[in-house]
């Protein structure tokens, strides 16, 4: 891990889930998330439970990670973390 990957891991501690993917998936807030992603560094999504059915956290942040063009910084319980 790089030192810039650390200092971001750090800083995502204090950073609080501002979306929320429920049972809609991923796709109903990829377009918010860009758009939080213009505006802040870091932005804190939670998984959940009706949006992760058979697949994991890390899968999903992933996906979704993808579809914005943003890189998840970390996943933690139920939510993920993108820059």
């Amino acid at each position: 891990m790089t030192s810039d990957e650390q200092t971001l891991r750090e800083r995502a501690h204090g950073v609080d889930a501002t979306l929320r993917v429920g049972k809609a998936g991923i796709e109903s807030v990829a377009d918010e998330l860009d758009s939080q992603l213009k505006e802040r560094d870091l932005v804190k999504v939670k998984f959940l439970r009706s949006a992760r059915g058979g697949t994991t956290t890390e899968e999903l942040a992933a996906d979704l990670g993808d579809r914005v063009g943003a890189e998840v910084i970390e996943t933690r319980g139920n939510t993920a973390t993108y820059h």
